[in-house]
């Protein structure tokens, strides 16, 4: 039976999430209808990530199993053919190996979150970005996400439900990176658990407000507490932008006003 792999890209303001549940529209469902309807088949599509409702993509990955043979450009041609309007897209679609599974086998994830801090309200980023009215210190940002990279207990930093076995995580990279009016926090894990780069958002959030201080973020995590976490922020700034695998590479497509090569990155690893 072959496995197909696909690369997806998805506006989280059209979904209840990933998962498939009986609440609303997620992008599981919308993958698996369309999938049927085109083959004339069943099938279950597994995700490399389970975003949270209002959480976008630029590279999501997924894999299905079909009883007959596509050729991979028709597939994913026929699989958008019943996504319009749906707010997600098949960037690619390609065969994969028979024991291939795009959330077991990735070997890192890569979280972009966008904060746009200005008085005006947001239009054109408007349920895209964290809009935030008066100055934040990146610089201070910055200082603090480094308090959070490598290996940690984040139970301050996990939803209350999270069904993660453990708290234990090893965030391999954390930067906060400033251009202009927008301010992006960029997180690489292996995994992370729920909420968590939403969590840490939240709290250096504070410390750019001068609400906290850089220490106050090492002092939450220690507590290993989730009352010492800071505000978890909003869903709609937050997108899975790539997912790798020891094999190599599925990349994403450019985040839409990315910042350009000059913008300085913060030095945590």
């Amino acid at each position: 039976m072959p496995r197909y792999r696909l690369l997806v890209e998805y506006h989280g303001g059209f979904f209840q999430g990933w998962q498939r549940q009986a609440t609303g529209p997620t992008v599981q469902q919308a993958l698996e209808e369309a999938i049927a309807r085109v083959c004339r088949e069943s099938s279950t599509v597994t995700g490399a990530g389970r975003t949270d409702s209002g959480v976008h993509a630029l590279g999501q990955v997924a894999h299905f199993d079909l009883g007959t043979d596509w050729e991979v450009d028709r597939l994913r041609d026929a699989i958008n053919s019943q996504l319009v309007r749906s707010g997600a897209a098949v960037l690619r679609a390609e065969r994969a190996d028979d024991d291939f599974h795009a959330r077991f086998d990735a070997v890192e994830r890569r979280y972009r979150y966008r904060m746009t801090v200005r008085r005006a309200p947001l239009a054109l980023e408007r349920g895209l970005a964290w809009h935030r009215r008066g100055e934040r210190d990146a610089e201070a940002m910055r200082e603090a996400a480094s308090a959070l990279v490598g290996r940690h207990d984040f139970t301050t930093f996990r939803a209350a439900d999270c069904q993660a076995g453990s708290p234990v995580r090893t965030l391999d990279r954390l930067d906060v990176i400033r251009d202009g009016a927008r301010i992006e926090i960029l997180a690489e894990a292996r995994s992370f658990l729920q909420h968590q780069v939403r969590s840490m958002v939240g709290t250096l959030e504070r410390v750019g407000a001068g609400a906290w201080c850089s220490e106050d973020v090492g002092i939450a995590l220690a507590a290993r507490d989730r009352s010492a976490c800071g505000p978890v922020a909003p869903p709609e700034g937050l997108y899975l932008e790539r997912v790798r695998y020891q094999a190599g590479d599925v990349p994403a497509q450019a985040l839409p006003h990315q910042p350009g090569s000059g913008i300085r990155e913060g030095a945590a690893p």
